[in-house]
């Protein structure tokens, strides 16, 4: 008995330890908490998606996710270093957009600096030591080489879209923070103030410096620690003076896409997650197919499959998603661009379509 509850003692002092760590963040509090709590999908303690969401489906075990795991598959990382192009920085009148692998990637309009989703640690995990290594040569650009941002959007507080490390290594060069509601809190932990952030419940909007920030809902989940959905996951679009765009963060596929394209469309690009996806956890992520339905759905001009090149969160081959996106997009006759990581699409001009990944 006594043996018990020394275990027991450690364990719980060991869990708040943890808990107590920067990198996991905050749950909400006060004013914060209060706004989520009056949300219409707040139940039951936590938020919820409109259309119900398991993490998998009923007739896959968690054993068999185990087993799928450990098995592994000896293609879902590139043998080589990736290729990539040296970011031009350079102001422009236009929009232009560079993408750093998986889901980080920079707007420029109008001279204007927008980063979104930003993640430049070796790793995609809470610590140094473990997770998720980032694929050799996708580490062509540090946190210093970034010009002063205007604005950092994160979609929601996963560790693969809002890294603990990176956002300590911008705040001071960033004028503003815009991301889902709760998420602010874990920025308020690392040291932002709270009037360099702003956080946006679906349909709620923002405008910064000529750019107007519309958050809307998507199929996903969020949590850095025990408790889950205690903050949103949003997709947002962003209306420039010349250009729409949405940008969808993690989402499964929905109805949602359809409804966005009716109320908002059309999109001059559509930005979406197209990677990482498994049949053990199909609703919360997308298949390749479905990220171009999704771009149809939203009546987008052109698609830019992310969420994928940087790192393995998922079983696939790492070169799957954007095969099967570009397949099918030809199929759709929707235009899609593959820029290569650090090479700029120019909206109305450059829609990089190498076939790079390939090589």
């Amino acid at each position: 008995m006594y043996i018990i509850l020394v275990l027991i003692v450690l364990i719980s002092g060991f869990a708040f330890w943890v808990m107590s760590l920067p990198v996991f963040g905050s749950l909400s509090e006060g004013t914060r908490l209060e706004r989520i709590k009056a949300l219409p999908n707040y139940k039951n303690g936590a938020l919820e998606n409109k259309s119900p969401t398991p993490m998998k489906p009923d007739e896959v075990s968690y054993l068999d996710m185990v087993i799928a795991m450990i098995k592994g598959n000896e293609n879902s990382s590139p043998k080589k270093a990736l290729p990539h192009v040296k970011p031009d920085f350079s102001k422009l009148s236009g929009l232009k957009v560079i993408w750093f692998g998986h889901s980080s990637y920079l707007l420029q309009v109008d001279g204007l600096h927008v980063l979104v989703d930003p993640v430049f640690s070796p790793r995609t995990s809470p610590f140094s030591f473990l997770g998720n290594k980032n694929y050799e040569g996708t580490d062509f650009v540090k946190t210093e080489d970034f010009p002063a941002l205007d604005i950092v959007l994160i979609t929601h507080d996963h560790y693969d879209h809002m890294d603990h490390q990176t956002i300590l290594r911008l705040k001071d060069k960033t004028k503003h923070f815009v991301t889902s509601l709760g998420a602010g809190a874990h920025l308020e932990r690392w040291g932002i103030p709270a009037d360099k952030i702003t956080e946006l419940a679906w349909g709620e909007t923002v405008e910064k410096d000529g750019l107007k920030f519309l958050a809307r809902s998507a199929r996903h989940f969020t949590g850095r620690l025990f408790k889950r959905n205690q903050s949103l996951w949003s997709a947002f679009i962003l209306q420039t003076p010349n250009h729409k765009l949405y940008l969808g963060g993690d989402s499964g596929y929905d109805t949602h896409f359809k409804q966005d394209g009716e109320s908002y469309g059309p999109f001059d690009l559509a930005i979406l997650e197209c990677g990482q996806y498994n049949v053990n956890w199909p609703l919360i992520h997308m298949f390749p197919e479905q990220t171009v339905q999704a771009a149809i759905d939203l009546k987008a001009k052109v698609l830019l499959p992310v969420h994928w090149g940087k790192f393995t969160l998922a079983l696939h081959d790492w070169n799957e998603p954007v095969i099967r996106a570009v397949k099918k997009a030809e199929e759709m006759n929707l235009k899609i661009t593959t820029p290569m990581l650090g090479e700029a699409i120019v909206l109305d001009q450059e829609y990089p379509v190498k076939r790079w990944y390939l090589d």
